[in-house]
């Protein structure tokens, strides 16, 4: 019989995880198809050390300020989107995942006359604008644009990385309203100078401490003057949730979402790299050369993060579908990237051994993601995986299991996989 709690997957489609030195699975072939019911017509192509993701699986989720997210801790609080909540072409506000280091401010007055941004630092003339003077002062734009956090996929890491155990699904592709960042920092006047931006925010230190930042994170100031990072204040053509930064934020898109101040109240220009919170130590950053698993990395030996690796998910169906054999079977989802544009994509049915390209859209704008879709009809019964795999530009593509082990666990972007049973 098949596991009840297989049957009951939200689609967090696993390779091997943490999770499974916990549970006593059988290995092999035969014993795989015993467990899962049903045959698996290319048992031949398994992988080494394969586990079926639909006996990987271990979600729950809570009905919390976003309905169907899986809640990863409350203070602050972290919540994921399961893939199968990600199925449209713009992730809806109350799906969309919550990545926080403190806490949101309380009793502050968030309208637009009263909100205020401070620019500073490395500028001719220092200002200080409030919502309604951002919107009447400087251009307005609507970009699609992805958010996603640089520990997505942390959860697979071996040995365990400390931080939220985040599976695939703390990234998310909204319409955000704003303006450009660059018109607000070139009309304070940038001087020659200027290397870096430090952001800050509303939100407070766990501890209660006024004197402490959650986080303080910067960007070069090429990258604050691209086009695409804006300055936001509203998510789908409506404000922002709470704990997704109203009534103003930062989108700094392909990088880490740590770089997307959220609660956005001052933008110091910097003649350094900024040094404020969460910008030092293991904080966002990755040893400059490939470890072992395991190794204790020197701080001075560690980089800051900036390009997100190409990647992918599945959205529909999620794991533990069942189609009838003979009948035909969409498969969806999204590809996205850093700095380096998606190319291509494609999906397996047998566990990798060959690969089928599918259709892919042009997204709307750079930054966004891009939704692809396929038909797939497979004529004989049995226990089937879809593997998806995107390529950038520069024609890496996704690897097969978790890549790079680092402290942190950053920059995870295996492919996605969900288990699909034929009847």
């Amino acid at each position: 019989m098949i596991d009840q709690k297989a049957s009951r997957d939200v689609g967090e489609a696993t390779h091997l995880g943490p999770e499974l030195s916990r549970r006593n699975l059988l290995t092999g072939a035969a014993a795989f198809t015993a467990a899962l019911g049903l045959p698996i017509p290319f048992a031949g192509d398994l992988p080494a050390g394969f586990i079926p993701v639909a006996l990987a699986q271990d979600v729950g989720t809570l009905a919390v300020a976003k309905p169907g997210l899986t809640l990863l801790g409350d203070r602050p609080v972290n919540m994921e989107t399961p893939p199968h909540l990600l199925d449209d072409a713009l992730t809806p506000n109350n799906r969309f995942f919550v990545r926080n280091n403190g806490q949101p401010p309380i009793g502050v007055d968030t309208s637009d006359d009263a909100w205020t941004l401070r620019i500073d630092g490395e500028v001719e003339r220092a200002l200080e604008l409030t919502i309604t003077e951002l919107k009447s002062r400087f251009a307005t734009v609507e970009l699609d644009l992805v958010v996603e956090c640089g520990g997505n996929g942390r959860a697979f890491h071996q040995p365990a990385a400390s931080g939220n155990q985040w599976t695939f699904g703390a990234v998310g592709c909204a319409r955000w309203t704003g303006v450009r960042l660059r018109d607000v920092l070139q009309a304070a006047g940038l001087r020659d100078t200027a290397v870096h931006t430090g952001h800050y925010g509303a939100d407070t230190h766990l501890s209660g401490d006024p004197d402490r930042d959650a986080i303080s994170r910067g960007v070069p100031i090429e990258k604050a003057l691209e086009e695409h990072s804006i300055i936001a204040w509203a998510m789908n053509g409506e404000p922002m949730p709470e704990l997704n930064g109203h009534p103003l934020r930062l989108i700094i898109p392909g990088w880490p979402g740590s770089c997307s101040q959220k609660w956005l109240n001052r933008i110091w220009v910097r003649d350094q790299v900024h040094d404020g919170e969460k910008m030092l130590g293991t904080a966002y950053r990755m040893p400059a050369y490939p470890v072992a698993p395991g190794t204790r990395v020197p701080n001075e030996d560690m980089i800051t993060i900036n390009s997100m690796p190409i990647k992918s998910l599945i959205t529909f169906p999620e794991t533990g579908a069942r189609v009838n054999a003979g009948e035909p079977m969409m498969i969806r989802g999204s590809a996205w990237s850093g700095d380096v544009a998606v190319e291509s994509m494609e999906i397996s049915i047998d566990f990798g051994a060959s690969w089928q390209a599918v259709e892919m859209p042009a997204a709307r704008n750079r930054y966004a993601w891009r939704r692809w879709q396929a038909q797939l009809t497979i004529p004989e019964r049995g226990y089937y995986e879809v593997w998806a795999r995107a390529t950038d530009q520069n024609g890496t593509s996704q690897p097969a299991t978790t890549p790079g082990w680092n402290p942190k666990g950053y920059l995870n972007n295996m492919q996605h996989r969900v288990a699909v049973f034929v009847l």
